[in-house]
């Protein structure tokens, strides 16, 4: 099986946000889609290892903000590449609270949904959530950004880095860092089962 073949699937970038208790928490999303129409029904995955995953089983709801054509690097970064178990991820990131509680993000999304969890199958390394919309709202003009978007437009180019030592490897596709100067050939990333091929390299500082 060629793994790349799935590398052309399309994928939206979101701000994923759940409560539990007085506690609430976002992170970094691609992986939504409207899966039926009458009644409307949305899909999501997550990591089963994401804090937001244990806030969604729960409470049994989440909110959904699509990030928009302003989105920044350093916002993508403030949500994806940190835990809330280490951070309050909204002490100082402007937020309101949908219906249920749950945090979505004020600027820089162009919608934003609130859903109520009706099923869910575990894959694993990811939870599939099915869920009914209670609440949806357009928040700007904008146009939706995509993963490929974020790949492509808004991560930084990494510097040309002749001189310095490398320490470690982080996947491209989920973040996942491998550490050490070399990484096996046929090493397959622990958490989205990518190649060797998706990782780049991380420099010392």
């Amino acid at each position: 099986m060629d793994i790349k073949a799935l590398f052309n699937l399309s994928y939206g970038v979101f701000i994923l946000g759940a409560k539990s208790g007085d506690k609430i928490n976002a992170c970094v999303n691609n992986t939504c889609m409207q899966v039926a129409n009458d009644p409307i029904r949305i899909a999501i995955s997550i990591l089963n290892r994401n804090y937001t995953c244990q806030f969604i089983k729960e409470s049994g709801t989440f909110s959904l903000s699509v990030l928009d054509k302003t989105t920044t690097f350093d916002t993508i970064k403030h949500f994806g590449y940190q835990s809330g178990r280490d951070v309050n991820k909204f002490e100082q990131f402007p937020y309101l609270l949908d219906l249920n509680g749950n945090p979505y993000l004020k600027s820089q999304i162009c919608s934003m949904i609130s859903a109520k969890v009706l099923s869910s199958q575990d894959l694993t390394t990811h939870t599939l959530f099915i869920a009914e919309i209670q609440e949806a709202q357009v928040m700007s003009n904008e146009k939706p950004i995509t993963y490929s978007d974020y790949q492509n437009d808004i991560k930084p180019k990494p510097a040309t880095q002749a001189e310095k030592k490398i320490v470690g490897w982080r996947c491209k596709i989920c973040d996942y860092v491998y550490d050490g100067a070399e990484i096996p050939q046929d090493f397959i990333c622990p958490l989205c089962g990518h190649p060797v091929d998706d990782f780049e390299p991380i420099y010392e500082s």
